[in-house]
């Protein structure tokens, strides 16, 4: 399916988290599942080897959430877990933060969450109001975060606040790492229509007071090491859209083969065929610009990654949805029935539309540093 692109290990590792995920099924027992991905070395392929990892990148980790959405028990937590916070950490974390967090990472044993979005600042993270002041030796947390996924199987969130610049006086990011039982650290279960295992949750920082090395890295690379996790985390939700996508149409497939009304089957008839190869093609070309961002960012070039990893996640979403649709179209009743498992991908299709950034603000970015338009806030 991915002709020559990849290399002979890469096909091999989609070989085997395809028979991972055959194996597990959209009847998963999730928990069984990423201790065995684990186990594995699945979930720290992209970590690095002195700390439990792969030594691999993107490249490698997008594959594995691909391969494992296409057999229908995609793991959410891979978005968040090894590729942002082990991202994050590999390459800013002091080396005490390292080898206390990446080998837990690296096999599953241990799961951080990552808390960026704020309610009143959605997408804007110049607006983000969690602040973090000194206080001694310590830093104290105030703030709100909400639609952070996985809070209460994680260890610990990666909290993106804001402390003052003493020579500016203006606030800069900077990143936190926050234990789940940490005093003043509250979470509320958001109730979504989505059937996800992962929860969503609000969470409150009610003057959380953390060591000095719960700081992350260096206080002024804030910004840089943000964006060093928003890149995989786009490369990542493209993966998650991709491997949807394709379990779709895998299933539309195999009932238009099957499904006979009339003297053919279903599949013979183009009105149905046709729509179903054009998801395929889709899908395709949106997997050639996540395989492009991954090679880019695995190679150092961030900026060219940013532009990639956006235009891959766009992409993809738009595939995801449409593949869906067409997939749920194709078995027409039985579509909606609980038997096909494809009813309830109509909801969490459109959750790479929309998450971790909307497609809109994907247009606004592609049209300004892409295109070079002026903008229009």
């Amino acid at each position: 399916m991915t002709g020559r692109l990849e290399t002979e290990e890469h096909q091999a590792l989609r070989a085997a988290v395809a028979a991972l995920g055959r194996r597990h099924g959209r009847e998963h027992d999730r928990e069984a599942l990423w201790a065995e991905a684990g186990k594995l070395g699945y979930l720290g392929v992209n970590l690095p080897e002195e700390y439990g990892g792969g030594g691999g990148g993107m490249a490698e980790l997008s594959i594995v959430l691909e391969e494992l959405g296409a057999a229908g028990c995609p793991l959410l937590m891979m978005v968040v877990s090894p590729a942002i916070c082990g991202t994050v950490i590999a390459r800013f974390g002091t080396d005490e933060q390292k080898a206390r967090w990446l080998p837990g990472l690296a096999d599953g044993t241990r799961t951080m969450a990552f808390g960026i979005t704020e309610p009143d600042a959605g997408s804007n993270s110049h607006r983000i109001t969690t602040t973090a002041r000194r206080d001694g030796d310590e830093w104290v947390l105030t703030g709100r975060k909400v639609f952070i996924s996985g809070v209460d199987i994680a260890d610990a969130t990666l909290i993106v606040g804001r402390t003052e610049d003493a020579r500016t006086g203006k606030l800069k990011p900077c990143l936190f790492v926050v234990p789940r039982d940490a005093p003043g650290f509250g979470r509320r279960q958001i109730d979504m229509e989505l059937n996800a295992h992962e929860k969503q949750f609000e969470l409150t920082l009610d003057d959380v007071r953390l060591p000095a090395d719960a700081l992350v890295g260096d206080e002024d690379a804030g910004l840089l090491q943000l964006f060093a996790g928003l890149n995989p985390e786009r490369i990542m939700t493209a993966a998650f859209a991709l491997g949807m996508g394709r379990y779709a149409v895998t299933k539309a497939v195999a009932y238009a083969k099957d499904r006979q009304v009339w003297k053919a089957p279903i599949g013979a008839h183009q009105a149905v065929a046709h729509p179903l190869a054009q998801a395929h093609i889709e899908l395709e070309l949106a997997r050639l610009m996540m395989q492009k961002a991954a090679h880019l960012y695995d190679a150092g070039d961030d900026i060219g990654a940013g532009e990639a990893a956006n235009m891959a996640k766009y992409a993809a979403a738009e595939a995801c949805v449409k593949a869906v649709d067409q997939s749920v179209h194709t078995l027409g009743g039985n579509g909606l029935t609980r038997e096909f498992g494809l009813a309830s991908l109509i909801t969490a299709s459109r959750v790479a539309r929309i998450a971790p950034v909307s497609r809109e603000m994907i247009l606004n970015y592609v049209s300004h540093q892409s295109l070079g338009l002026p903008k229009s806030y």
